[in-house]
């Protein structure tokens, strides 16, 4: 093979591997933008991930603040402030569509970011909230809300100046560039499938992705729930401290509010006032015209003391046509001046049919009438009756506690009753029981304790707080039947003593599962003489509280015990304890049953009607318990 020869076979060597080394260039150049490519993806699919993680973690916060049961404002702020910065919005607002007699308006129930105001106060000297906002009156932008579908623009200037045309544009647009903003997005809401108003996003971004859209429209439906359920809990709750006829506090409400505003009182060394009132001849007025006018005229009643409060009075409906009014800050003459202009303004009332109405009322002030709560609405309670008794229609003043007695009479009958060993109870709780009477300021409180605790040594079933619910219940049944304050009084004492005969029986009697015996029978039947002879006679201050003890197992139709009396022979104070007790017998567990609801204890009271106690006792105690 000649020189040329070899010279050809190498070059054609040389070629395979250039051909090679080029070919392995593109394989690796191929590789290394194939991994770059990826490396891209990556990122993105990274970037992807970890916003979804944000979203869900601030979904799953949104549905944790639902969850808690905060109002709503609380959970709406919530969601705005979710909103921003990680999430990446600048601003986050919920608007709410609102109508008054000058036409419909936009307000803020929520926003992120106090910076916005404050750059928009730099601009325009003044708060947003300063401004009526209107709804920018955009043919895209409604139709986007009436087809509750998302809307997203650019238009900034525009959007802003659509909410409050006063605005300065030379000024709105300095302020959006100051602010960063580059679009807005905004979502329609709905609430009981009307529309509810809107949340509006302002973004650093020009565009927004679809992610992006299908977050948002998930956001809204988180936001739908949030406004549900929140709806919801005001509702509940407002039916929990409301009057359902009246939609003023009902008798739960205002026992709590009371005891609230005492210890303010006391912390602030202020007064405050209390006004009771009771519609005059609701009774006339059921008869003669039906129920249904009673009610327009108790609803009436209602209408007038919210006409007539400041924003920190609270008024309730204590049950029936009874009415009560905290007025913080007032003393008396300033009540007695507040109640005179209620009394007017009822008496001023002219409805269909019945023409005009009238109250009476009482007032009674803290702590100058007394600094013990329930002493306080007693004898506000008696200054009412004081008003009816002196003939309707007018304002009286309470007098003093210290010219209040009964409760001194049931505090020293009690201190009796177990200092000189009257009733078998161990000589620790005695003692026990007779301090706390002693260190009382004729503390109703205190005194109620004393009773449940005597009930409750002989019937563990019995419910602590029984004893005050029975002393309330009996006053208003009182005065349906306008029994004068004394006999008020002498019933409240005898509703804290009239069982106390019980104590005297075996225990295993009083908690036998088995039917009892004529012999068991028997002697149960005489816990009402051995209450008003052998344990009360002797004491002095109570000898005409004794007969309504003594009689208040006495049935209607002559059937009770133990002189089976009837009718009106028995003391309507007797009557009164009869209906109470066997109610709370009935809603109490017994050794031998269960115990019954409410309805089924009140269906008990009417089927016995003409039998234990007369049909217009059981109506009058039934309407009671059922507004109670």
């Amino acid at each position: 093979m000649g020189f040329f020869d070899n010279i050809k076979k190498f070059k054609n060597r040389l070629d395979k591997v250039e051909s090679t080394v080029y070919s392995g260039q593109l394989s690796l150049l191929e590789v290394y933008e194939r991994n770059a490519k990826l490396e891209e993806e990556i990122a993105q699919r990274t970037k992807e991930l970890d916003r979804a993680n944000k979203q869900i973690l601030t979904l799953q916060h949104i549905w944790d603040m639902m969850n808690s049961s905060k109002p709503l404002s609380s959970v709406l702020n919530a969601i705005v402030n979710s909103l921003q910065g990680e999430l990446g919005y600048l601003y986050s607002f919920i608007v709410n569509q609102k109508s008054d007699n000058q036409g419909d308006y936009l307000q803020i129930v929520a926003s992120s970011r106090a910076d916005f105001d404050l750059k928009f106060k730099k601009y325009f000297n003044c708060d947003v909230s300063d401004y009526r906002m209107n709804f920018p009156d955009f043919v895209d932008l409604k139709n986007a809300i009436n087809n509750n579908q998302i809307y997203q623009s650019k238009e900034l200037s525009k959007l802003i100046c659509g909410f409050i045309p006063q605005l300065d544009e030379i000024k709105v647009k300095d302020f959006i560039k100051d602010a960063g903003m580059q679009s807005y997005i905004l979502v329609p809401l709905k609430s009981k499938q009307a529309h509810f108003g809107s949340l509006l996003v302002f973004s650093s971004r020009e565009t927004v992705s679809d992610s992006e859209l299908n977050f948002l429209n998930l956001f809204a439906k988180q936001i739908e729930l949030a406004i549900t359920i929140a709806d919801l809990f005001q509702a509940v709750k407002e039916q929990a401290i409301t009057d359902g006829m009246t939609a003023l506090y009902n008798r739960r409400y205002f026992e709590e509010f009371i005891k609230k505003e005492a210890l303010r009182a006391i912390r602030q060394n202020q007064k405050f006032t209390v006004i009771g009132l009771d519609l005059d001849h609701l009774k006339m007025i059921n008869d003669k015209y039906g129920h249904n006018y009673g009610d327009m005229a108790i609803k009436a009643i209602a209408e007038v003391l919210k006409n007539n409060a400041r924003s920190i009075d609270i008024a309730a409906r204590m049950g029936g046509e009874e009415f009560n009014i905290i007025l913080p800050g007032v003393d008396s003459e300033g009540g007695c001046i507040a109640a005179e202009r209620i009394r007017k303004a009822i008496e001023a009332v002219e409805l269909e049919k019945i023409g005009h109405i009238t109250a009476s009322l009482g007032v009674a002030t803290f702590p100058e009438h007394s600094d013990d709560i329930d002493e306080l609405l007693e004898i506000t309670d008696q200054a009412m009756y004081e008003s009816k008794r002196g003939g309707r229609n007018r304002v009286t003043l309470a007098k003093p506690a210290r010219e209040t007695s009964w409760q001194e009479v049931a505090i020293n009958t009690f201190i009796d009753i177990l200092t000189k060993h009257r009733i078998p109870v161990d000589e620790n709780t005695s003692n026990l029981l007779t301090q706390k009477l002693q260190e009382m300021n004729i503390n109703n409180e205190k005194l109620y304790q004393v009773a449940d605790a005597l009930v409750s040594s002989y019937n563990p079933d019995h419910e602590s707080g029984s004893v005050k619910q029975k002393v309330q219940i009996a006053s208003l049944l009182a005065k349906r039947f306008d029994l004068p304050k004394n006999s008020i009084d002498r019933l409240k004492i005898a509703i804290l003593l009239y069982d106390i005969g019980n104590t005297m029986l075996p225990k295993e009697l009083l908690r036998k599962k088995e039917p009892l015996s004529d012999e068991d029978r028997n002697s149960i039947k005489q816990h009402p003489l051995i209450a008003a002879r052998e344990i009360l006679k002797p004491i002095s201050n109570i000898v005409d509280i004794i007969p309504i003890i003594e009689k208040h197992h006495e049935n209607w139709d002559g059937k009770g015990y133990p002189a089976q009396i009837s009718g009106n022979d028995i003391p309507i104070e007797s009557q009164i304890i009869l209906i109470i007790d066997s109610y709370f017998a009935l809603i109490e567990k017994r050794p031998y049953r269960d115990a019954k609801s409410k309805e089924e204890a009140l269906n008990v009271i009417k089927q016995e009607s003409n039998q234990k106690w007369s049909e217009k006792l059981a109506r009058e105690f039934v309407s009671i318990i059922q507004e109670y």
